[in-house]
């Protein structure tokens, strides 16, 4: 695959997942719908590291780092943002985390942050537009 093909494919792949997350949100799933939304995230912002540096995204899940080795004009409220949605991958993956991240996902906290989520991946898609 070309850089093109790639930064294709990473885009697909997080719409899939925030169909997907979109899916578990309103089965009440809201636990796994935040760990998938950071997914959606993770992948977006591979997309970029492709684009800005022509290279394959490194292997980590760390979104707030992967953002920082593009050319994204990240605000400081933005990197508070994926600061926080990084917690969702760790406190969703590991299973000493796991059960105290599945009671806070009330539905508010759920609805609060997949909405966050969703205008994060909506303005990150803005920016990679030419």
């Amino acid at each position: 695959m070309d850089i093109e093909q790639n930064i294709k494919y990473w885009l697909q792949s997080a719409a899939h997942d925030l169909e997907a997350a979109e899916t578990l949100y309103q089965n009440g799933k809201y636990d796994w719908c935040l760990f998938l939304g950071h997914l959606v995230i993770e992948k977006t912002i591979k997309a970029f590291y492709l684009r800005d540096n022509k290279d394959s995204p490194p292997k980590i899940h760390n979104i707030l780092r992967l953002a920082e080795q593009t050319a994204l004009p990240l605000s400081d409220e933005q990197k508070q943002l994926l600061m926080k949605i990084n917690d969702f991958n760790i406190e969703a993956r590991y299973p000493d985390q796991k059960f105290s991240f599945y009671k806070l996902c009330t539905i508010e906290f759920a609805e609060e942050y997949f909405t966050k989520i969703k205008g994060m991946h909506s303005w990150l898609l803005s920016q990679i537009k030419p």
